[in-house]
């Protein structure tokens, strides 16, 4: 059991090295780009720590530089709104004290998210929300670093194919939780509803859009409770009680 474990772990490290060598790529990107386009080193340092949100930052520097500031908040603030479904789903993974939640909202992104649901609920999840959690947030500032330091040499991560990495790296994590029905049907659900909504909405919303697919089961889940109800009772099931009082009945009149 230990060495499955030990396997499993080091399996983890794998694929967190793997994506954190993309992270790395694409953060240096974004320093470069941020210093090209105006941002002082140290804001350009301070937003990879203190902001630590990817593709938000790629766009609020964009925003900056065309002189839309207020702008970049407020999309900022709506493109990382995903994180509210990531933070009730790992609220028991994060840990009891308020420290943890705080820090481990910091370090909460998609990968390291995928990372921690990948594995059973319990300590196995914690501790892998916390390592992918705290090497995909050092990748991301080195990354950053070097940016800063190499200035334009770095240039588009799109013409490397790194932009492909991130999404690549999710879907195989994404994998193994396939094989529940519910959860392919709101994978499902959701993909199609991102990929129908990405010509028309925003960079950002398509991922939010996708969320509705969680109301595939429940919509699945009432058609089956009304299917499963009495027909001549409009649909709603027997009360408790009401079949064996019938059978009591229907055994005392074969008596008589």
């Amino acid at each position: 059991m230990r060495t499955a474990y030990r396997t499993g772990d080091a399996t983890m490290l794998r694929d967190v090295a793997a994506i954190g060598a993309a992270m790395i790529a694409v953060g240096a990107s974004f320093g470069a780009m941020a210093v090209a386009a105006g941002l002082p080193v140290w804001a350009t340092l301070a937003m990879s720590v203190l902001v630590y949100a990817g593709g938000a930052q790629f766009m609020a520097v964009g925003l900056v530089a065309a002189g839309s500031p207020l702008a970049a908040v407020l999309a900022g603030l709506l493109l990382n709104a995903r994180h509210l479904p990531f933070g009730l789903a790992l609220s028991a993974t994060l840990g009891p004290r308020r420290w943890q939640r705080l820090l481990g909202s910091h370090l909460m992104t998609d990968e390291a998210t995928a990372f921690a649901l990948a594995r059973p609920a319990g300590p196995g999840r914690r501790w892998a929300f916390w390592l992918a959690g705290t090497l995909l947030f050092l990748a991301w500032n080195v990354g950053t670093g070097l940016g800063v330091l190499a200035g334009g040499a770095v240039g588009d991560p799109a013409a490397l194919g790194l932009d492909a990495a991130f999404p690549a790296g999710l879907a195989a994590l994404l994998l193994p939780s396939l094989g529940d029905r519910d959860t392919r049907r709101v994978a499902l659900a959701g993909a199609g509803l991102a990929v129908l909504a990405t010509p028309v909405l925003p960079a950002g919303l398509p991922v939010l859009l996708a969320l509705a697919g969680l109301v595939a089961p429940a919509v699945r889940g009432r058609r089956r409770a009304g299917a499963e109800g009495d027909p001549a009772d409009g649909g709603r099931p027997a009360p408790a009680g009401a079949e064996e009082a019938g059978n009591v009945v229907r055994t005392g009149e074969a008596s008589c």
